[in-house]
């Protein structure tokens, strides 16, 4: 007990201490200088030539375009047709050149399928689900449109039919 107050009181000290000492603004960060300032080390070579080794190493700031496919891809992957459909809404890809259709698990077992990225009239794009997945399985089923966030909710698991749907539109 008398070592935990010992070293409770000396922490207090030091950090009165360290309250005392002037720093510099938050931005501004302090540097080590070397003893050896002026000093080269002659061992120490610079190489401009074996940078493109390293640059390799480096992640790409973007992702980069796909090339280009006459049909999908050999892992699945179908590219965007040419022109956009001429619909009065737009459905953009993801940063990652797919389809924005995903699969929504909530309170432990409920299966949502969530449409993102919709641009222009979202409730022509609701209505046109709802008429192809009641073609598919024949109950229209329950959709929720969020303006704000660009996506429509849809009751079920309906990922890859409409995946499939939308990519044969063209998106």
């Amino acid at each position: 007990m008398k070592m935990a107050t010992s070293i409770f009181k000396m922490s207090i000290t030091i950090c009165r201490g360290l309250r005392a000492i002037a720093l510099p603004h938050p931005r501004v960060r302090l540097r080590m200088v070397s003893s050896m300032v002026g000093e080269r080390n002659g061992s120490i070579v610079e190489s401009t030539e074996e940078y493109k080794y390293v640059e390799r190493l480096i992640p790409p700031i973007q992702i980069p375009t796909p090339p280009k496919h006459d049909g999908p891809a050999p892992s699945g992957w179908t590219p965007p047709s040419a022109v956009p459909p001429a619909l009065p809404y737009m459905i953009r890809r993801s940063r990652m050149h797919n389809v924005p259709v995903y699969t929504d698990i909530t309170r432990s077992n409920r299966m949502t399928t969530l449409l993102r990225k919709v641009e222009g009239d979202i409730w022509a794009l609701e209505k046109d689900v709802k008429e192809h997945l009641c073609q598919k399985t024949g109950k229209v089923p329950p959709t929720q449109v969020n303006e704000v966030t660009r996506t429509i909710r849809i009751k079920g698991d309906f990922d890859k039919e409409l995946k499939e749907w939308l990519i044969k539109k063209g998106f």
